[in-house]
């Protein structure tokens, strides 16, 4: 019996398989299209502000760029006119530059550590209810209620 399925080790890469189906060709093309005028338009502002840049989208003569807070989207609006005429001489047929802050991109997603705590023996608890019962009653008798009744259940 012969089947179609590929495993994933020996399959086309998906660049491959993206310029060979037309939809994945259509996306590909979009995205070499918006690659090309982000670096064109990276070349038309200062590299701080261009690090900070991302073309979103090409509709006609207008491009929607991105940045990631209210600053780079004033700094950048003072330089759209100067952009657009770099844009238009390097080729591309823009007349209008739309800038859109998106603040997820100014963000860093990082994953909390696991914590990796050893709960308490049993020497500790009893060492604890010992402690709780010579101290004066106030927040840290209190305290120690609260660990032992968290390690306790």
């Amino acid at each position: 019996m012969t089947s179609n399925h590929r495993s994933r080790s020996t399959g086309v890469p998906a660049l491959n398989w993206l310029s060979h189906h037309p939809q994945g060709a259509r996306l590909l093309q979009t995205a070499h299209e918006l690659l090309a005028v982000q670096s064109a338009l990276a070349a038309a502002v200062p590299p701080a502000l261009a690090r900070h840049v991302r073309v979103a989208r090409i509709d006609g003569p207008r491009m929607t760029v991105m940045v990631p807070g209210p600053a780079h989207a004033a700094r950048l609006r003072q330089l759209t006119g100067e952009a657009v005429r770099c844009l238009r001489a390097a080729g591309w047929p823009i007349e209008d530059i739309v800038v859109r802050i998106d603040a997820a991109m100014g963000r860093t997603w990082t994953q909390k550590p696991h914590r990796e705590a050893e709960p308490l023996g049993e020497n500790a608890l009893r060492s604890f209810e010992d402690l709780q019962h010579r101290i004066a009653p106030g927040p840290l008798a209190d305290a120690i209620g609260r660990l032992l009744r968290h390690h306790r259940a």
